[in-house]
């Protein structure tokens, strides 16, 4: 009776420990001239043709984040995912921010895009490293970036 009154209570609860937002990925992806990261929908496909754009670098034309982020529904119930980039242009510079527009928080997780292409990734330069902010209002609620940043 008593491992059943602890399972119950422990399945009760279960909402609070994942209360948190959090980023579970940043994927950072190469585009092609077409804005393609693969040539098909599968991922051993993607991840050669990033191989390829990686070994062939005139064929690069821009850099796509994919950034797998999770938020419960709270506050303003609308978040901005908001990406900073440290390139090889800018040193000693502010870095680069992109952001995305206000997105519902909902249970479950979401993908959200953020690239930079055409003439701004020849400008800037390869990325260094980048920070991803998942921000709700002016308040950030969850971050993490890349080893060098």
């Amino acid at each position: 009776m008593a491992r059943f009154l602890i399972l119950l209570a422990l399945l009760v609860s279960r909402p609070l420990f994942g209360a948190e937002a959090r980023i579970d990925k940043v994927l950072p992806q190469l585009l092609d001239a077409q804005g393609r990261v693969a040539l098909s929908p599968s991922l051993y496909e993607r991840d050669a043709y990033q191989a390829q754009l990686r070994l062939h670098p005139t064929n690069v034309a821009g850099l796509r984040f994919a950034i797998h982020w999770k938020a419960p529904r709270h506050g303003t119930n609308a978040v901005t995912v908001r990406l900073e980039l440290r390139t090889a242009k800018r040193a000693g510079l502010p870095p680069l921010v992109l952001e995305s527009n206000e997105v519902p928080a909902r249970w479950g997780g979401r993908w959200t895009l953020l690239a930079i292409d055409g003439t701004a990734y020849r400008k800037e330069g390869d990325v260094v490293a980048w920070r991803a902010v998942i921000r709700d209002g002016d308040r950030e609620v969850a971050s993490t970036r890349s080893f060098l940043w």
